[in-house]
């Protein structure tokens, strides 16, 4: 007769720890939420590009091209508004989107782009940078222990 002994070992698992912003989101979700909304401003430039090409969508070509631009635009901005607060988020992405078809528009269309033109659009390149900044991880943490005392 023989006996059999098994042995049963627990296993544990841990989840490592992150800190976390002030909307309880994983610092680094959110850092990775800014180069996905970056990505959704190029996709907004293209669009807004394909657009203009498209001549109110009457080019099958630049308006298919249009159609496919518009749809990665708005499901790159979905994924960074994850974790991005909506009025930072748009913000940021229609500040590039403008800011890029203006600046690329006089490359491939007959459009001009004036000193003045570039004042304002520097304007709001700074907005758009301080937008980023106001959302910046030492910033949470600072309102946090603020908030705390």
């Amino acid at each position: 007769m023989s006996t059999t002994a098994t042995t049963t070992t627990a296993t544990t698992t841990s989840t490592p720890t992150t800190s976390t912003t002030e909307n309880n989101t994983p610092r680094s979700d959110r850092t990775r939420a800014w180069p996905v909304l970056l990505l959704a401003g190029a996709f907004e430039i293209a669009y807004a590009l394909a657009v203009g090409g498209s001549q109110g969508f009457t080019v099958l070509s630049w308006s298919l091209i249009a159609v496919v631009f518009f749809l990665l635009t708005l499901f790159s901005l979905s994924l960074a508004l994850r974790t991005i607060d909506v009025g930072i988020g748009y913000a940021v992405w229609a500040g590039i989107g403008a800011v890029g078809a203006a600046l690329l528009g006089p490359v491939f269309f007959d459009e001009t782009l004036t000193p003045v033109k570039v004042l304002w659009l520097t304007l709001i390149i700074g907005g758009v940078v301080w937008l980023k900044l106001s959302d910046s991880p030492q910033q949470t943490q600072t309102e946090q222990s603020a908030h705390q005392q």
